[in-house]
């Protein structure tokens, strides 16, 4: 069921409350307000608690050496894709990875990075000879639907790289990944796919598709983490506890995607 523009905008407001960023701002502002209040020894131990909450959960969303442990849990869930002699697939599916909008500065509707791996991971796919169709999966993911189409800007990356425009199939309904599965099911129908995402990304989505009927074979296009979880601590070096920005943008999608999953599991959507 697709959602109507007011419940998708609530669905990306409430997106929010899962980001630490969010929680360390809050952390930060009631200590802020605690602190400008009259002094009295109740409040200086709540300013001193919600000072120390806002420092802890700095350190734990934005240090590098656990942000890659919490993110490289969810990509080492599928190992590296190895092509078994004579595979043969009935379509590449590679799901979009956002899309920059134009504006008075950029001329021209741009894909992301992310999209343009992943649609030049499917492309080599389809070159090894291992499925007759790629499929680009991804519409306009603007609440009111005022933006450009994603899979139709990966589309013109993918035509770049030399894929005839008579493999290429694209469906541009879909904002979410539970809708990406449903509607390339009603593109594809039954299929046995390889399904091309970000190595994070790959558990949530695999479920979702096998919920819908396909038999996935996974294929990680582009990994955050360098080692796997009980690696991590092996190769650290002092630059992996000071905070960055990077980590906590890898704290983000690991907490964005975990919910993600507890969320479609819980309304049946997904599946292990």
């Amino acid at each position: 069921m697709e959602l109507t523009p007011m419940w998708f905008g609530v669905y990306k407001a409430l997106k929010f409350l899962l980001y630490p960023l969010s929680w360390i701002i809050a952390a930060g502002l009631l200590t802020l307000l605690i602190a400008v209040l009259p002094v009295t020894p109740r409040r200086t131990t709540w300013v001193r608690r919600f000072a120390f909450c806002t420092m802890l959960l700095l350190l734990l969303t934005a240090t590098p050496l656990l942000s890659n442990i919490y993110i490289s849990l969810l990509e080492a869930r599928y190992p590296p894709f190895t092509a078994a002699p004579a595979s043969k697939f009935d379509a590449v599916v590679v799901l979009a990875g956002g899309v920059f909008h134009k504006g008075s500065l950029r001329p021209a509707d741009e894909t992301s990075e992310a999209s343009r791996h992943r649609t030049a991971c499917g492309a080599e796919l389809w070159r090894q000879g291992l499925a007759p169709r790629l499929l680009l999966t991804g519409g306009d993911a603007t609440v009111l639907r005022t933006g450009p189409s994603e899979s139709r800007e990966m589309k013109r990356w993918a035509l770049s790289l030399g894929v005839p425009e008579s493999v290429i199939q694209v469906e541009e309904n879909s904002r979410t990944t539970y809708e990406n599965a449903v509607q390339t099911k009603a593109v594809l129908g039954p299929a046995h796919i390889l399904l091309v995402t970000a190595a994070y990304h790959l558990p949530r989505a695999v479920g979702l598709f096998q919920k819908q009927g396909f038999v996935v074979t996974p294929v990680a296009c582009g990994y955050e983490s360098t080692h796997h979880p009980q690696q991590a601590w092996e190769q650290k070096n002092v630059f992996d506890f000071i905070p960055t920005a990077r980590a906590l943008l890898l704290s983000t999608q690991s907490i964005d995607e975990v919910a993600g999953i507890l969320v479609y599991w819980i309304t049946g959507k997904w599946q292990p």
